[in-house]
């Protein structure tokens, strides 16, 4: 079986590996992680414990959701692939009434939700921008860069894919770049150098502040931003090296002070500039980082 394609999800803030079966086109998930999830346990241990008590007692009963568990290699937390057990989408369903619960009851309304939405199909879309051929023509740390990143993703989604917005707009308070100047702020910033880590974050900072588009800035000037990282450094953002909570506070603080997102950025880098996973990983992260709680 052909596993090359890794997703993560997630739920409650937690994790839910999954990847990718070429041969039977369809997914696997962590069963580890579903348990962890349905029993909100933080041990492994104890996660562990519990699905080999729950595995023996399906098997005394004979349910067949044990024998359809396979048996997948899934990176963990020390960054090495271990044998682990993963169920398909029904199986999950099926792991799921096994605990009778309202948490389980809205996992699985949450899991077998369609992602029928903008954000959903746009997801999909920026998957696919590693596979296409897209990527070679992008240009790198320019507005028009930025702005075909924007159209790919949003592309038959907004009927603004790719355009620079005419309004003004504001976030929490904080009042982004002024519509009425926006085109010259954003040369200025296209002007500005990358060639070192520090001028890349600058840079990237800054268009942060400028907030070009309508919607869908911060998942397209993620992709800006680690595409002038592997061009001029070689290296790129492992993303799930992130806490969510930090990145949001360390990119508010930015505005003035963008040393702790430096510190942030800078612990997490990889030289996996190849690595579709390491791109699929991210952009999981990406999307994650722009869900309301």
């Amino acid at each position: 079986m052909t596993n090359t394609k890794i997703s993560i999800r997630f739920f409650n803030n937690r994790e839910v590996r999954a990847v990718w079966d070429e041969e039977n086109n369809k997914w696997w998930f962590s069963v580890l992680d579903i348990v962890a999830v349905l029993t909100d346990q933080d041990d492994y241990n104890k996660t562990r414990n519990y699905w080999k008590y729950l595995k023996a007692k399906l098997k005394r009963e004979g349910n067949e959701l044990v024998s359809a568990t396979n048996q997948l290699k899934l990176e963990a937390k020390d960054g090495k692939r271990y044998l682990t057990d993963t169920l398909d989408y029904d199986g999950i369903i099926a792991l799921g009434k096994q605990f009778p619960s309202t948490k389980a009851n809205r996992f699985i309304e949450w899991f077998t939700y369609s992602d029928e939405t903008i954000d959903g199909k746009s997801k999909i879309k920026a998957y696919a921008l590693f596979e296409s051929s897209l990527i070679d023509s992008i240009e790198v740390g320019t507005i028009k860069g930025l702005q075909q990143i924007h159209a790919y993703l949003f592309g038959g989604l907004y009927d603004f894919a790719g355009q620079i917005r005419r309004k003004n707009i504001s976030k929490g308070g904080f009042q982004f770049a002024s519509a009425q100047f926006l085109d010259s702020t954003l040369k200025q910033i296209e002007q500005m150098p990358q060639n070192t880590f520090e001028e890349i974050v600058e840079k990237y900072v800054e268009m942060n502040i400028a907030h070009p588009f309508m919607e869908g800035n911060g998942r397209s000037t993620r992709i800006w931003l680690d595409m002038m990282l592997r061009q001029s450094l070689k290296l790129c953002v492992d993303w799930s090296k992130i806490n969510k909570n930090d990145y949001m506070k360390a990119m508010e603080k930015s505005a003035s002070n963008s040393e702790t997102l430096n510190v942030l950025l800078k612990n997490a880098l990889t030289d996996e500039i190849n690595s579709r996973e390491m791109f699929m990983k991210g952009i999981d992260y990406s999307y994650y980082y722009e869900e309301n709680e």
